[in-house]
């Protein structure tokens, strides 16, 4: 598969898997690979619920708080994370994430044992 053709369909992947579990997938992803990391960019994530939500400090920091845990929580999954990890031929190791409710932004870096997208 070609680097681009994978950056697309871990793109692809990424929205339709947050959209399954988190109800709202995100308006646009952009996917970059670094050796071994997946850096995916999130835009577009908030619900209309957590933009009422939002207008609060408590409200904000109760959406990063919520998101980041229940995105960590459900790469527990050893099946979602074999998603990805067929679909770039590598083991993923661990994952980073973080929210700025503010511009609703959010950004996943995969780290995975070896270098991908590459070819």
């Amino acid at each position: 598969m070609s680097g681009a053709n994978l950056t697309h369909e871990f793109s692809n992947l990424l929205r339709e898997l947050r959209k399954k579990h988190v109800g709202k997938g995100p308006e646009q992803v952009t996917t970059r690979f670094v050796g071994p990391w997946a850096v995916c960019e999130l835009r577009g994530n908030l619900t209309m619920v957590e933009k009422f939500i939002s207008r609060s400090t408590e409200g904000k920091r109760m959406i990063k708080d919520t998101r980041t845990a229940f995105i960590k929580e459900l790469y527990e999954d050893p099946a979602l994370c074999a998603q990805f990890e067929n679909l770039v031929g590598a083991k993923m190791m661990t994952l980073y994430v973080d929210f700025d409710v503010d511009a609703d932004i959010g950004m996943t870096v995969y780290v995975f044992d070896k270098d991908i997208g590459t070819e």
